[in-house]
């Protein structure tokens, strides 16, 4: 990794942190420290399972338990059984933690407006753009991509929703049994692979590959999230598959699109694929690309 970038990252996130207040025991001047101002903010008026609280915060789970006892020590949460399966742990705020969380928001709007105070007009819709950008790029760098089985919950909800999203934008819907097929089997190693983009936990987007011994391979399943659109996902999912497809030799990739799927189309061809004559009988395709790859680097 470029030096250069690594010292920018960290010289951004000392000013952030000091700028913001994170150094300080007291935040916002409030009798508590970040960490626990943030769990309070995140419960919310609503409450908050506790593993979903973990995910969303990326805590290690005892941590967040310290933070937890500290704020139920000072009447702020209880933390109870869920009333909807009693295995789970949920987090709620009592009334003085509604009154707190109420007074961190007032307290953070003036903290906000005091960043933005000495600032021009032009510099301050400089400065919340060039936050939101970060905000995106770190959000987009949150993301976990990995090979995930078939049936394991998170592709189930991406394969669902994938096929969801076909019927509604498809002329005439879409049915994945009148589809070429991508079954469990041939998304399974070694037939082939299934990954899975998650964020803070939650399924976000996927992509698969099919094997054919000495024929090009086949990418499958391409989805993201409507959320998670517009984070680079889909162009990582593509990059991500094509190493996995490289690593087993494979040296041309194939893959086939409807005309609904603009950005699926132009996704391809940014990532170099070329329009190609049809080699399947795909029903739902109007376009057919084809990539070829290059060799895996070897160390030596």
């Amino acid at each position: 990794m470029d030096r250069d970038l690594i010292d920018g990252v960290r010289r951004f996130n000392r000013t952030v942190t000091q700028r913001i207040g994170a150094l300080d025991d007291a935040f916002l001047a409030r009798d508590r420290p970040l960490g626990q101002a943030r769990v309070l903010w995140e419960i919310g008026v609503a409450g908050l399972d506790v593993r979903e609280l973990r995910e969303r915060l990326d805590l290690d789970s005892g941590y967040l338990s310290r933070l937890l006892r500290g704020l139920e020590q000072d009447g702020l949460v209880r933390v109870e059984p869920s009333d909807a399966d009693r295995r789970v742990r949920t987090a709620r705020l009592t009334d003085a933690g509604v009154a707190e969380r109420a007074t961190l928001d007032r307290l953070s709007d003036d903290a906000a407006a005091s960043i933005l105070g000495p600032l021009s007009g032009g510099q301050r819709r400089r400065l919340v753009a060039a936050m939101a950008e970060v905000e995106r790029l770190l959000t987009a760098s949150a993301v976990e991509v990995a090979p995930c089985a078939p049936e394991r919950p998170a592709a189930r909800f991406c394969l669902r929703a994938y096929f969801a999203e076909l019927a509604e934008r498809f002329d005439g819907g879409f049915d994945p049994e009148l589809s070429s097929s991508a079954a469990d089997a041939e998304m399974t190693p070694p037939s082939g692979v299934l990954l899975v983009a998650a964020l803070h936990g939650e399924p976000v987007g996927c992509g698969a590959l099919k094997f054919r011994g000495g024929a090009p391979a086949e990418v499958k399943r391409m989805w993201v999230a409507p959320p998670a659109r517009g984070l680079g996902l889909g162009r990582r999912l593509l990059a991500e598959l094509e190493a996995h497809a490289a690593a087993q030799g494979v040296r041309t990739l194939r893959l086939e699109t409807n005309r609904a799927l603009a950005e699926a189309v132009g996704l391809y061809r940014a990532a170099g694929y070329r329009e190609v004559a049809p080699f399947n009988d795909e029903r739902y395709a109007d376009h057919w690309f084809e990539k070829h790859l290059a060799a895996p680097r070897t160390l030596g």
